[in-house]
């Protein structure tokens, strides 16, 4: 089968959705990870900008070889590996293909990673990436990438799966997508810091089915430190919605909601509780994204949202706050507008069409946006 996809040509024996169909004992081309792998060139045509010694990538399960293809595409010097052989001789027909050289090898990933200094990693496992974090963070240069498809554990959905994972207590709220990527991120972050190194997140975002983080590495223990003070606990009303985030290594939740005096309070982390973006660097990455990319409206519009998204722990869903309060939810233009007039920041988040981050607690947001109701 013949696939062309961001200006390459590959040939794979099947397409299809990893998510949906399952691992299969085959490779495989997975065309739902189109803008995964878009924006993950347009993040490599921009980090060669703010790093440019970055040269070697080492794409660690290269299935087909997509994603080394397309790296080398860009001017890095790949490395495909795989433990499939077939997979192997697939990646390295690819990447002769293209004619932009690259290198496939049959080696176990974290073995490689022990091995081997790269300058950018990029993690695509089916499922968690933590069985490959340590020797990732250890031996990489500059840029992490991960994406981790198991959102069931992340979003707290498969809660004991979650803390078995990633060394924390997830819960599954009504921001589940951020909820998962912030535990993803608290993870990463820990475990770059046990290598006295930062891992600092640049570009991160939920979609779909997946997380996505790009971590830009720094090697000064007092930088992992610092980033180790970003981790903390969220505590969620499961009566009101109101939220508050404790940045601590120890968690101190509150007897009652400070809202309602609820003692219904879910306790969540240690996650993530720093900036997912660079706002700069979003910009940047979605000034690389080009016509030749099939997702290139998506990418932007993502890249976008990503640029201007408010930097607060959680997000809301303005209809379950709209439906907990019955009313009738007004256009996300005109509610976001609202907050802003009554003086609070507010902004659309990525991910999905009905989130916002404010920095107004929930009673703000309800008083606020209170004349919004046709029957108030």
């Amino acid at each position: 089968m013949h696939v062309s996809e961001g200006g390459v040509e590959i040939e794979v024996p099947d397409a299809r959705d990893g998510a949906s169909a399952g691992t299969g004992d085959d490779v495989f081309y997975n065309p739902t990870q189109e803008l995964n792998r878009d924006i993950t060139a347009a993040v490599l045509r921009s980090f060669r900008e703010r790093e440019p010694r970055a040269e070697s990538y080492l794409d660690a399960m290269a299935a087909s070889g997509i994603r080394g293809v397309r790296a080398a595409a860009e001017g890095y010097d790949v490395t495909c590996a795989d433990l499939d052989t077939d997979a192997v001789e697939l990646a390295q027909s690819n990447l002769d293909r293209a004619g932009n050289g690259g290198e496939a090898v049959h080696r176990n990933a974290n073995a490689l990673m022990y091995d081997s200094v790269f300058d950018v990693v990029d993690l695509d496992p089916f499922g968690t990436p933590m069985p490959f974090a340590d020797p990732a963070f250890a031996n990489t240069r500059d840029l992490v990438c991960v994406t981790a498809t198991d959102t069931a554990p992340l979003c707290g959905a498969h809660q004991k799966s979650g803390i078995r994972k990633y060394g924390c207590l997830p819960q599954n709220t009504d921001y589940h997508p951020e909820m998962g990527l912030r535990t993803l991120l608290g993870a990463m972050v820990r475990t770059a810091a046990r290598y006295d190194k930062a891992a600092v997140p640049i570009l991160s975002h939920a979609t779909r089915h997946y997380a996505r983080a790009y971590l830009e590495l720094d090697e000064r223990a007092t930088k992992a430190d610092e980033l180790l003070e970003s981790t903390g606990f969220v505590y969620h009303c499961e009566d009101c919605l109101h939220r508050e985030a404790e940045r601590s290594l120890i968690a101190h939740p509150p007897e009652s909601c400070a809202n309602c005096d609820s003692t219904r309070i879910l306790e969540a982390g240690p996650i993530w509780l720093g900036p997912v973006s660079e706002p700069a660097f979003a910009e940047a990455v979605r000034d690389e994204v080009t016509e030749d990319f099939g997702t290139a409206k998506r990418a932007r519009k993502l890249l976008d949202t990503l640029a201007v998204e408010l930097d607060t722990p959680t997000h809301f869903d303005q209809h379950r706050l709209c439906k907990l309060w019955g009313r009738s939810a007004s256009k996300m233009e005109t509610f976001l507008e609202t907050l802003r007039e009554a003086g609070y920041d507010a902004t659309p988040a990525h991910y999905h069409g009905t989130a916002f981050k404010t920095d107004a607690t929930v009673a703000e947001i309800r008083e606020a946006t209170a004349a919004l109701d046709p029957e108030a």
